[in-house]
C-alpha cells in the first residue's frame, strides 16, 4: 500500500507536552514539514527561548540552541554571522518576543539579519500562569487584569508585524492564524516563504501566527479557535504585511 502520509523525520519521535487545544504542536510539525521539504535539515537551527516553547529543542531534530529569554534573535544572529550559509530560525512567543524581547527582535529586523522568526501570538502569558501580555487584547480577563486589560492605564495591544513591516531591514513579515483549515494550510505557506527569504538572503523574515490557549483564555479548544476568529484576527488582520 502507497505511503501518502507521514510523520515527517525533522520532528523527534516523542509526545508533545502542550496543553490540549494548544497551537504551538500544530506549528511545530509545519515547520520540520517545511525543513523536510526545502531539503535543509542538515544546514538548519534553531534557537528556542524561555516560555512555553522553551523545550522546542526536545521536538526538532536539528541543531537547536537555548537563549535567555528574549534573546533568541541575538543568539541566531551570532550563529548566522558564524555560519553564513547555514539558516536558522528563532521560535518565540509573545511574553518572549512582544515583551523582554521587544529590542532584541526590533534591532534583528533593523539591521536586516538573514534570519527567520516564527512568532507564536496567543495574547497572553502561557507557561507562567496566563498573566497579561503586551498582546493581550483590551478587555481580555487574565489574571493580572482580572477587570479585563484597560486601555487607559496599560495601552492598546502591540501589533508586532506592523511594526517590523515599517523597518528597511524587514524583507518577508506576514500574519497568519490556526482558527482554520483553510488558515492553517496559509500558515504552513507563509513558513516556507519566509525560510525561502532566508535562504535567497533578502533580509530578516517573521511570520505571526495567532495561536489559541484554551488552558489560560479558560474556553474548550473549540470554543478558543471561534475567539481567534472573533476577537483577535478584527485587531490583528491577517496578511502579508511586507515583500521584498
Amino acid at each position: 500500500m502507497a505511503t501518502i502520509f507521514k510523520r515527517t523525520s525533522v520532528l523527534t519521535d516523542v509526545p508533545f507536552h502542550y496543553c490540549p487545544g494548544c497551537g504551538h504542536g500544530i506549528v511545530h510539525r509545519m515547520v520540520a514539514e517545511v525543513i523536510e521539504e526545502l531539503g535543509i535539515r542538515n544546514k538548519t537551527a534553531g534557537v528556542a527561548p524561555v516560555g512555553c516553547a522553551v523545550f522546542a529543542y526536545n521536538y526538532f531534530d536539528v541543531d537547536m540552541y537555548e537563549a535567555a529569554h528574549g534573546r533568541a534573535p541575538a543568539v541566531a544572529t551570532g550563529y548566522k554571522r558564524v555560519h553564513p550559509e547555514n539558516i536558522v530560525f528563532t521560535y518565540q512567543g509573545d511574553g518572549d518576543l512582544a515583551s523582554i524581547g521587544t529590542a532584541e527582535i526590533v534591532q534583528a529586523a533593523h539591521r536586516g539579519e538573514k534570519i527567520t522568526t516564527i512568532f507564536i501570538n496567543n495574547a497572553i502569558y502561557g507557561m507562567t500562569g496566563g498573566q497579561m501580555a503586551p498582546t493581550t487584547l483590551v478587555g481580555q480577563k487574565t489574571t493580572t487584569s482580572p477587570l479585563g486589560r484597560s486601555k487607559e492605564h496599560c495601552g492598546e495591544p502591540i501589533r508586532m508585524a506592523e511594526m517590523l513591516a515599517t523597518i528597511n531591514g524587514a524583507a518577508y513579515i506576514e500574519r497568519t492564524a490556526l482558527n482554520s483549515t483553510a488558515n492553517i494550510i496559509r500558515t504552513k505557506a507563509a513558513i516556507k516563504k519566509a525560510f525561502e527569504t532566508q535562504i535567497a538572503g533578502k533580509g530578516f523574515s517573521m511570520v505571526e501566527v495567532l495561536s489559541p490557549c484554551p488552558t489560560n483564555w479558560g474556553k474548550s479548544p473549540a470554543e478558543s479557535m471561534d475567539w481567534i476568529a472573533e476577537n483577535m484576527i478584527p485587531y490583528y488582520p491577517l496578511g502579508v504585511m511586507k515583500e521584498a
